[in-house]
């Protein structure tokens, strides 16, 4: 993988519908041989849903299978300060992910394709799990000061974590940071700043070592994201494809100095995926490039700074139409490196 030239490689946003974290892990080593990823399983736990999953070492936690909260009791300044301490030392044991909360992470660990060219993993980014955690007064956590900071650098310890323990797999680590949450910008659901969002991102994304990506599986204002460090811009191109080509120049932009866009082209319902064949994906995808090539963007470059996902997780597709999924992703791959690449 030469920086961020994927040539439309596929992989995964992160979840899978399986139980069995083998099963899962078997799969994505099946499909997903050049850029595989770790599987979030939350049908097997509530404890592997985004929020619950990165919320282990959290000062005050409390995690039941409802929701997330904190709780700021005697002695809960002890844990912020050791957050703190582990953060400036770079010391992630103590904040990793548990096999409770992420069995297929582990698993992923003994069960993957043989030297793929890179690996991806990822966690839920600043601003979601803010907007998903509340305090002891029903407050959300992102609007306050001192526990939206930790939450960044409990956030950068997860990410320092996993791309140590990825690294034994491929030396070339891709982390996506999760940002549903983004799809309320401008709401009164997110009544933050542009400038806050970024710096909120861009805190949590410095401590990514290699390629930085930001998943949104919505309609958002994209220049959120092309004008800070990100390296990989995921959206969902199969419901929302023409949202990103509201921003040509800024695309643009983004590509010439290096950044790469994930194609969520591969539908994450059994019903669609059911309909669609690899030719219909084809001429969605190249329906969904074309404002760009319009705009004087090379088609090429798109294809070549290009990945291909699903449209967003995969967690309540049967296994059978995540496989179906993943077959149809690695068979547009293939066809389209053959006719353009």
């Amino acid at each position: 993988m030469a920086d961020t030239e994927f040539n439309l490689t596929p992989t995964i946003i992160g979840s899978m519908p399986h139980r069995d974290p083998a099963a899962a892990c078997r799969l994505i080593s099946r499909y997903l041989t050049e850029l595989p990823a770790w599987p979030q399983l939350p049908q097997r736990s509530p404890r592997e849903f985004m929020t619950a999953q990165y919320a282990e070492g959290f000062p005050g936690i409390k995690i039941t299978d409802e929701d997330v909260s904190v709780d700021r009791q005697a002695g809960w300044e002890h844990e912020l300060e050791a957050i703190y301490g582990a953060y400036i030392i770079s010391d992630t044991e103590k904040y990793g992910i548990s096999p409770e909360a992420a069995a297929g992470f582990q698993t992923f660990l003994e069960i993957h394709p043989p030297s793929p060219r890179g690996v991806k993993g990822q966690v839920e980014g600043p601003v979601s799990w803010g907007l998903s955690v509340k305090d002891e007064s029903g407050g959300l956590l992102i609007y306050d000061d001192v526990l939206a900071e930790a939450a960044a650098k409990l956030l950068c310890l997860k990410i320092a974590w996993q791309e140590k323990q990825l690294r034994n797999i491929s030396p070339r680590t891709v982390i996506f940071l999760d940002e549903p949450a983004l799809t309320a910008y401008g709401s009164a659901y997110l009544p933050l700043s542009k400038e806050r969002i970024q710096q909120m991102l861009t805190e949590v994304l410095q401590e990514v070592k290699g390629l930085k990506g930001v998943h949104c599986c919505g309609n958002t204002d994209w220049t959120l994201l092309t004008d800070t460090i990100v390296d990989i811009i995921s959206f969902d191109a199969y419901n929302y494809g023409g949202s990103l080509s509201l921003y040509p120049k800024e695309i643009n932009q983004f590509l010439a100095r290096g950044g790469a866009v994930a194609w969520g082209i591969a539908p994450n319902t059994d019903k669609l995926a059911e309909s669609e064949t690899v030719a219909s994906l084809q001429d969605r995808l190249e329906e969904t490039m074309a404002p760009f090539t319009r705009h004087g963007i090379n088609f090429r470059q798109l294809l070549r700074q290009g990945l291909i996902t699903p449209s967003c997780g995969m967690a309540y597709m049967s296994e059978d139409g995540a496989e179906k999924t993943l077959q149809l992703m690695v068979e547009l791959t293939t066809r389209m490196r053959s006719r353009y690449l």
